[in-house]
């Protein structure tokens, strides 16, 4: 009985130690890696995106290389550096990014603006010519129907 409370105590100890390496593993990173993303991966997108007009910022087409540009470099240090990725310093870093160049943009990644008039024409044009067709119709019915008593 001893020696099963021994090896059931050991099995669950070295268990206990896989799961702690893996942990550690997939969560420890060299202590520079925010440093080295920092200054080589934000540097190079920053003065990018500053070369880039403003007004753009919000359209996909002209920033997705610049983007791709960033992911890629964090992923070539992180890598470099024996990391894991994507890991925790790198949403963070991510989300950094989008709070400081996205933050007016909109959900779907486009920029905002009005449809053409062709097509926001009839959505203002029908439910006013309703409205004035009922307002006539109305005004004819009450008409009519007052000399009918």
């Amino acid at each position: 009985m001893a020696q099963e409370c021994t090896t059931l105590a050991s099995k669950c100890a070295l268990l206990l130690l896989v799961t702690a390496y893996q942990f550690l593993s997939t969560s420890a990173c060299h202590p520079q890696y925010e440093y080295f993303i920092t200054e080589f991966c934000l540097t190079k997108f920053s003065l990018d995106m500053k070369a880039l007009d403003q007004r753009l910022w919000c359209s996909w087409d002209d920033t997705v290389e610049l983007y791709g540009s960033l992911t890629n470099c964090t992923f070539q240090i992180a890598t470099k550096m024996g990391c894991f990725w994507p890991n925790q310093k790198v949403d963070e870093f991510f989300i950094n990014i989008h709070r400081d160049y996205f933050k007016d943009c909109a959900l779907t990644g486009r920029l905002p603006h009005d449809p053409p008039n062709h097509i926001l024409g009839p959505f203002i044009a029908v439910p006013v010519l309703i409205t004035l067709l009922m307002t006539a119709l109305v005004v004819w019915r009450s008409k009519r129907s007052q000399g009918v008593m």
